[in-house]
């Protein structure tokens, strides 16, 4: 299980040759107001001088303080294994929300929602290129349910040159991975609509997705939080449109696959596809964290090593 010492503990592992987890690593952002704002972050490194590879991963709803789920750790020790550079930037600790936001209904979580993550994401990416031993042509994204989200906002096509993420997109992540994102989000001109009909609810599923690179969702089956048809189809849709998404559907699996954590429903969390706007079902699957070890290993290798079919 996740603990506070977690991060020091990791700092240990990966001691012999790794930037550890350190409390005064910060990178500049922007605020909702456009204004600069500083974040932190944690850097780790493989063995050597590099240039290695980059991921940025995008922490989940609980965030990076002691009730974290551990999936970013967990992640980030596997990639730095496979000879990744590793950055995982703090949204909510910083903006006052350092025990998550996963049961938070205040209109102030608002303020660190997926879309607004994006500044964070591109922040963390421009840092990471300015680091010696990354190679900045081959950084990648990655994130965990509203982690998650925060890839599919961040790795969308820019609607117009207007846009303010135009420029950062141009040159941006060569590859994501989106773990049980939100799929039912607004991204570009992909939409989820539903309403009511004489013979139930009817979702309406417009417009087309389109990433700026090759994307790939791994969601579960049983996911009652984030729910995978909407991301089937998002995905359905978007390679008939010709852009490079992939998505894996684990049979029987629940959210939070990637965690230490056994099964459990709370019926606190907030959930916008629950009738009551509250309750989700999380919990660890080896199976699945497994062969999601295999699905990243081979994605990434494929377009930030350069490796793999």
């Amino acid at each position: 299980m996740y603990t506070k010492l977690m991060p020091l503990l990791l700092a240990f592992v990966f001691l012999g040759g790794c930037v550890g987890t350190t409390s005064n690593l910060s990178i500049t952002t922007t605020g909702p107001s456009g204004a600069p704002e500083r974040i932190p972050v944690r850097l780790l490194k493989p063995d050597g001088p590099g240039p290695f590879p980059a991921v940025v991963i995008m922490h989940d709803c609980s965030g990076l303080g002691p009730r974290s789920s551990g999936a970013p750790d967990r992640w980030a020790g596997e990639l730095v294994k496979q000879g990744y550079a590793i950055a995982i930037p703090d949204s909510f600790t910083t903006r006052g929300h350092a025990g998550g936001v996963c049961a938070d209904p205040s209109p102030s979580r608002a303020e660190v929602n997926p879309v607004r993550r994006v500044r964070d994401a591109y922040a963390a990416l421009s840092y990471v290129r300015t680091l010696p031993y990354v190679d900045g042509s081959r950084v990648g994204l990655m994130g965990g349910s509203h982690g998650g989200s925060t890839t599919l906002a961040s790795m969308v096509a820019p609607e117009s040159e207007r846009d303010v993420f135009a420029r950062d997109k141009a040159a941006g992540f060569a590859a994501a991975v989106a773990l049980y994102p939100g799929c039912a989000e607004r991204f570009g001109d992909w939409r989820v609509t539903r309403q009511s009909g004489a013979r139930g609810p009817i979702t309406d599923y417009i417009g087309v997705y389109k990433p700026i690179a090759p994307l790939l969702i791994l969601i579960g089956e049983n996911d009652d939080w984030t729910p995978a048809e909407s991301c089937r189809k998002l995905t359905e849709i978007a390679q008939k449109g010709g852009y490079p998404v992939a998505i894996k559907v684990y049979p029987g699996v629940h959210h939070s696959f990637d965690s230490n954590n056994p099964v459990r429903y709370s019926a606190t969390r907030v959930n916008a596809n629950s009738p009551s706007g509250r309750g989700a079902t999380t919990g660890g699957d080896p199976t699945a964290w497994a062969d999601s070890i295999r699905e990243v290993t081979v994605f990434f290798g494929r377009h930030l090593l350069k490796t793999g079919n």
